[in-house]
């Protein structure tokens, strides 16, 4: 069932990571970092569904902008130039900042 998976996947991520807090943290630390390179993988998608007429209406298209919206309200201040936002590239940048900053997190560890 799916309590008993997610117990033996919580075991195992346990067991790989060690139980010694730095490794734990470092572990941590590297896996916030892969969730933001598919954070930036879906915001990608999500600015390629745009040139496509009616691709954001559909299921993943829903699913995507249920993700990316929230985040991309944050940057709605910036004006598109030339019917070109850049708001988007903005957003992945702050992203890369983070991302950077978690890699110094885990040199310091």
């Amino acid at each position: 069932s799916l309590p008993q998976m997610a117990f033996y996947f919580s075991n195992l991520i346990l067991q790989t990571a060690s139980l010694k807090g730095v490794n734990m943290i470092a572990f941590l630390l590297w896996a916030l970092n892969q969730l933001v390179d598919a954070y930036i993988l879906v915001i990608v998608v999500w600015c390629i569904m745009s040139w496509f007429p009616n691709a954001r209406n559909s299921r993943l298209g829903d699913v995507i902008n249920r993700l990316v919206e929230p985040y991309m309200h944050w940057f709605d201040f910036i004006p598109p130039i030339g019917g070109i936002s850049f708001a988007p590239m903005i957003a992945i940048l702050v992203l890369y900042f983070v991302q950077a900053g978690l890699a110094h997190i885990a040199a310091i560890i």
